[in-house]
């Protein structure tokens, strides 16, 4: 496998995982044997992001240095994502609106899929209101935010103590140092766990086509398919014309990202590609502190796949139920999911969380939910893909406009990645 890159290596272990969960659809060996070994390559992902967010955000602050700079860069990093992510809310109510993906659905041959689990989640998490999420971002305990991979209050703590590091000049060195080591550890780190990646997408893409099949998908594949599409315009055209704006092509950026693009794809976690779309970003030009920064806030801020998601999966039941959504209805639905998908992207199963957070608020049954969760992964890879894409151009985004953009840095790697794939 050495002489492949490693999307070959991922594309081979995709297919192989495919073929293996087809073969023995059904049977719960497959889970028994095949989970454990995703399971254990989703760990090591889990187990270097929050050191890699720590270090490199504190050496990238500490270059910066200045407050009123730094918070200039959140203030346009927070405007930015709101923008796209309402964009995105629009782009999936129109595609829902256009194509009426849920009219002739026949939930007779739906079968229903247990999601008690995700009710209770999103019970807590309206127990806590939008208020708390901005007021739980300072941490009561910085070890007990790290424990618990609350990335808002991570990445709050390592700002100030950037600073702190940058305040205290020639002392602060030793710090800085420290990090910046820890930061370069980290990185080898994931390159080494990296080589793991084609078979934890193996396993995690055979337990996956094992369990659900095509029975199942049969019934909701125009919503499966209208997804997809809505995805593919979204990324190529709204985020075409930012990046083009932005002076890249989004072919070159989805070029250069393709190994993070097949690896996010087939996991289904954005989490899996967060230390290497932070390294490649920097190749591309954008600063340390902007990268480090932007991206880990993203996670929580941008998810712009999933919200385009959201407002579509939310009229296909209002469609299915045969329920009429006036404007004034998917306008309210639309500020609703502006402020209830922000801020909860390390809840399992998110998507869901803030749907069930929403529904009801318009007038949807949230039962609904039901009839797609059984289809919910195979969605999920999707708007995994776009949520990437879109977090990994936002960097861009926000470096050129603070100026800092380095194009010929950029126009270098660039040509480096394509002479490399030629």
């Amino acid at each position: 496998m050495k002489r492949f890159g490693l999307a070959i290596q991922i594309v081979i272990g995709l297919c192989l995982g495919i073929l293996v969960g087809a073969l023995f659809y059904g049977n719960p060996a497959v889970s028994t044997y095949l989970q454990p070994i995703g399971d254990i390559f989703i760990r090591l992902i889990k187990m270097i992001v929050v050191p890699i967010v720590i270090s490199t955000l504190i050496v990238g602050v500490a270059g910066v240095g200045d407050v009123k700079k730094l918070g200039k860069i959140g203030g346009k990093t927070i405007l930015y994502f709101e923008i796209i992510t309402t964009i995105a809310i629009i782009v999936g109510l129109f595609a829902a609106n256009l194509f009426h993906p849920g009219v002739g659905v026949d939930m007779a041959q739906l079968s229903k899929t247990d999601i008690h689990q995700y009710v209770e989640t999103a019970e807590t998490t309206q127990s806590h209101g939008f208020i708390d999420t901005f007021v739980n971002i300072v941490p009561k305990n910085v070890f007990e935010a790290i424990v618990k991979g609350d990335m808002l209050a991570i990445i709050f703590f390592s700002v100030l103590f950037g600073l702190g590091v940058a305040a205290a000049g020639e002392k602060g060195q030793p710090v800085l140092r420290f990090f910046q080591g820890v930061a370069d550890t980290m990185f080898w780190v994931v390159n080494t766990i990296m080589k793991f990646a084609p078979f934890g997408v193996f396993a995690l893409i055979g337990v996956t086509v094992s369990k659900f099949g095509l029975s199942s998908l049969i019934p909701l594949g125009k919503l499966v398919i209208l997804v997809h599409a809505t995805m593919l315009f979204f990324v190529l055209v709204v985020l075409g014309v930012i990046a083009r704006m932005s002076g890249i092509s989004i072919f070159a950026l989805i070029k250069i990202l393709k190994d993070e693009l097949l690896l996010s794809y087939s996991t289904a976690s954005s989490e899996t590609v967060l230390p290497k779309i932070m390294e490649k970003m920097e190749r591309l030009g954008c600063p340390k502190a902007i990268t480090s920064f932007v991206i880990p806030t993203g996670y929580s801020f941008n998810l712009d796949g999933s919200t385009l998601y959201q407002a579509l999966a939310a009229l296909f039941i209002a469609q299915m139920y045969g329920i009429h959504m006036p404007v004034s209805a998917q306008i309210t639905l639309m500020l609703v999911l502006m402020v209830t998908s922000k801020g909860i992207a390390g809840v399992p199963g998110v998507s869901f969380v803030v749907l069930l957070a929403t529904l009801g608020s318009v007038g949807i049954p949230v039962e609904g939910l039901a009839f797609i969760a059984g289809i919910d992964r195979l969605l999920d890879m999707a708007r995994t893909v776009v949520n990437v894409i879109g977090n990994s151009l936002a960097a861009v985004v926000i470096s050129r406009w603070e100026g800092q953009f380095d194009q010929k840095k950029a126009q270098a790697f660039i040509h480096e990645t394509t002479t490399r794939a030629a």
